[in-house]
């Protein structure tokens, strides 16, 4: 069976993960650090991807997840 990610898309999150241990890490837009080890994962992924490493697309939500509304009738006489 082929590999899902690439050696080196597993480098960088390895590398990611390293600095959210030591605590420089830092999120893209806001700059904070990151202490979550699922936003490191994800960090280390999406920097994978911008350079072209094999990694699988990203998982979007599904469509109308939420409770589903049922259609209320109106009463007009």
């Amino acid at each position: 069976m082929a590999r899902k990610y690439s050696k080196g898309a597993s480098r960088k999150v390895e590398g990611a993960m390293k600095k959210r241990k030591k605590g420089t890490l830092k999120s893209g837009r806001s700059g904070k650090k990151v202490k979550s080890r699922k936003q490191a994962i994800a960090i280390g992924l999406s920097e994978a991807r911008k350079e072209g490493k094999k990694v699988p697309k990203k998982k979007t939500g599904k469509k109308g997840g939420g409770r589903k509304k049922s259609k209320r009738k109106s009463s007009k006489k």
